[in-house]
């Protein structure tokens, strides 16, 4: 009985370690950033139909609704900083703050005339151990994505570091995820969006305690101002919360003269 026990402990820390973030802010980055006077303010709504029940030291993600607004804002043609408030919200338990982070993000100027956007941006932060056992946390993200005719495609091989919490002595950790969509129409694409932590760069976990998430997802691309994206995602391993729908919707506000982004730079 003993053993059960430490087993479904073993396996609800390690599914709130990994997915902390993750059920928070569920998005394939774009490598574009915001422009100069200009403010982006995205509500990530998260809902997971089909996840893990919590113990007595952590919060269930099991039918949890998780509200994220992450306001980002232009400070250079090449550069944005972002930040994230994070709050979940369950049957019984209320509207509870998770934590924060901030996001400082370059890119690779468009004079540069690279093939392919690149960009890297690193995010450090906070979240209540309720929700997450690894309290403090650091990753840092390289961006590579092109647009090709309808075709779209954007990788993000992120890496994270624990700097409190049972993670630490795993040391960098690798989590890449992927997206790939088509615009079937001028204002509507479609595509799949992949989602993964392969555990410690230096002993990738086993696939059984891998996280994988998989979701088809649509974009809607209404006007230069909006972002709208849609999906449902399943979890295929073990580890991994199965069933979540996620929303992201955004509005960019321009403060001066500077023109719209183009369409691909929707993360």
């Amino acid at each position: 009985m003993k053993s059960i026990v430490s087993i479904a402990i073993f396996v609800a820390l390690a599914c709130a370690a990994a997915c902390a973030q993750g059920n928070y802010e569920i998005q394939v980055y774009g490598s574009e950033t915001q422009a100069p006077r200009s403010t982006m303010v995205e509500l990530h709504s998260n809902f997971t139909a089909a996840g893990h029940p919590g113990s007595a030291i952590l919060a269930a993600t099991n039918h949890a609704e998780h509200e994220t607004v992450e306001i980002t804002q232009g400070l250079t043609e090449w550069s944005e900083l972002g930040f994230y408030i994070f709050t979940s919200e369950q049957s019984g338990l209320g509207v509870q703050w998770v934590g924060d982070h901030i996001r400082p993000r370059v890119r690779a100027p468009e004079s540069w005339h690279w093939p392919v956007g690149v960009s890297l941006s690193t995010e450090a932060g906070y979240q209540r151990a309720k929700f997450s056992p690894d309290t403090w946390t650091w990753e840092i993200r390289p961006i590579v994505d092109k647009q090709k005719g309808r075709l779209y495609w954007s990788i993000n091989p992120a890496l994270e570091r624990t700097w409190h919490g049972p993670d630490v002595n795993l040391g960098i950790d690798f989590s890449p995820n992927v997206k790939v969509s088509w615009d079937f129409t001028k204002v509507f694409a479609g595509g799949v969006e992949y989602y993964a932590d392969y555990g410690s760069i230096t002993n990738i976990a086993s696939l059984h305690d891998q996280q994988q998430q998989i979701f088809p997802a649509i974009d809607l691309n209404v006007s230069p101002d909006w972002e709208i994206n849609f999906g449902v995602g399943v979890g295929p391993t073990a580890a991994t919360d199965h069933w979540i729908i996620k929303g992201i919707l955004g509005r960019r506000f321009n403060w001066g003269h500077s023109p719209p982004h183009p369409k691909n730079s929707q993360p």
